[in-house]
């Protein structure tokens, strides 16, 4: 498919082909230099692949895969790579695309992992480095050939258009990822319609986060019309589009959706400038629609949706009519006291729990008002524990339900 000898871009492409620069020694040895010797076969491929393809050892992922090694000798069946270039406990030197480049190659078709854990149950997670399109294409590549791969994370990654469609096209054939971050990568319009395409062809995606993109409101529109079909996915993100008007026709577009899809959960419209009018069509789907229990339209940081009370109290009307509907987030947006009374009504008839939103009613003077709470919102959204257990809060984001759960 690739048309290219291995480990060399096609001249089409326009990327250049890794440089070669000498290995020097891993920066984790030992002080009297007396490194053991690696435990498993990922860390000692890594030093192989390095020295045979000239390149600089990496000692983040050099210390990343002898902790896998470990957990695969252990027997540990669900490993995920964290090489978060974010980690603050451990020394942290950011994966590049050269870099990602070799990291590919040592888990493509790799014998010891498929051999190790159990099938379709590996993660890779590189946020926060600089793999930009380059290390895109060879994600891609990577999707083509690790059938145990259901898990990647490439938020915040510098790619852009051409890295997005590459991994969208890719995906045309995958079946086995299950859940895809693309947070904070500015694909823009260009690489959303690539996405929206995919999922009129892939049947096995569950999650796909599109999050602070640039999409524009040509391809919102695309994975509205999309989703009317699309019966795998179970989560989006959408947050974040570039958008001109004030006519809400992505709004309305994913309320149409809604009407039609009874498989969606969560669905992520952060900063859409939506108002009464959009929020009308969506509090119309939200009455017919029986899967979906997570909705946010609220704002992290500016204000950008402009509900005011009558949109507001359709809305917790919603939760009174869909028992389904459980999840909802609605804080940045204009509170009159009408709405302040319907959510606190809907605390007390317990169509809405504390746990499920990001606002708490107060009373003051005889007079109802809602404050902004955070129960887990968000809070393993753009990190995760570098250290202790990992507990997955009803309310975190995009981890309502987990990928491969059926309800």
């Amino acid at each position: 498919m690739w048309g290219s000898p291995e480990g060399a871009i096609p001249a089409k492409s326009g990327y250049p082909a890794p440089a070669a620069t000498p290995s020097p020694a891993s920066a984790w040895a030992l002080a009297d230099n007396s490194a053991p010797e690696p435990v498993g076969s990922l860390q000692k491929r890594y030093k192989n692949l390095c020295m045979e393809k000239s390149r600089k050892i990496n000692p983040f992922i050099l210390h990343i895969l002898q902790g896998v090694d470990e957990e695969i000798e252990k027997g540990l069946e669900g490993i995920t790579l964290n090489i978060a270039g974010n980690n603050h406990l451990i020394p942290v030197e950011r994966v590049t695309g050269e870099d990602f480049w070799i990291l590919s190659k040592v888990l493509e078709k790799n014998p010891y992992i498929n051999a190790s854990i159990c099938l379709c149950s590996l993660g890779l997670d590189v946020r926060y480095n600089f793999i930009s399109d380059v290390g895109a294409y060879y994600a891609a590549k990577l999707l083509q050939k690790q059938y145990s791969l259901i898990y990647l994370n490439l938020m915040f990654n510098d790619i852009g258009p051409e890295g997005g469609e590459l991994i969208a096209k890719v995906l045309h054939k995958n079946t086995t990822l299950k859940y895809l971050r693309m947070t904070g990568n500015k694909i823009e319009n260009k690489g959303g319609m690539f996405f929206a395409t995919m999922l009129q062809i892939n049947s096995s995606l569950e999650k796909l986060d599109l999050g602070d993109c640039d999409l524009g409101m040509q391809s919102v529109i695309a994975f509205a019309t999309v989703l009317t079909q699309n019966q795998t996915i179970k989560g989006i993100n959408l947050n974040r589009p570039i958008l001109y008007g004030k006519e809400e026709e992505s709004t309305v577009h994913l309320g149409h959706m809604l009407k039609e899809n009874q498989c969606l959960v969560e669905l992520h419209m952060c900063k859409h400038d939506i108002r009464n009018g959009g929020l009308k069509h969506l509090c119309e789907a939200l009455y017919l629609n029986k899967s979906l229990r997570y909705l946010d339209v609220s704002w992290l940081s500016v204000v950008s949706n402009n509900i005011k009370g009558e949109g507001l109290v359709a809305l917790s009307q919603s939760l009174k009519i869909n028992p389904t509907f459980s999840n909802i987030y609605i804080w940045g947006n204009k509170f009159d006291e009408a709405t302040c009374v319907a959510y606190s009504d809907l605390f007390q008839m317990g169509h809405l729990k504390p746990e499920n939103t990001d606002v708490e009613p107060f009373v003051v003077d005889g007079h109802v008002y809602l404050a902004e709470v955070s129960n887990g919102l968000k809070k393993h959204y753009y990190w995760t524990p570098t250290y202790g257990a990992f507990y997955h809060s009803a309310n975190a984001g995009f981890n309502l339900v987990q990928v491969g759960q059926h309800l």
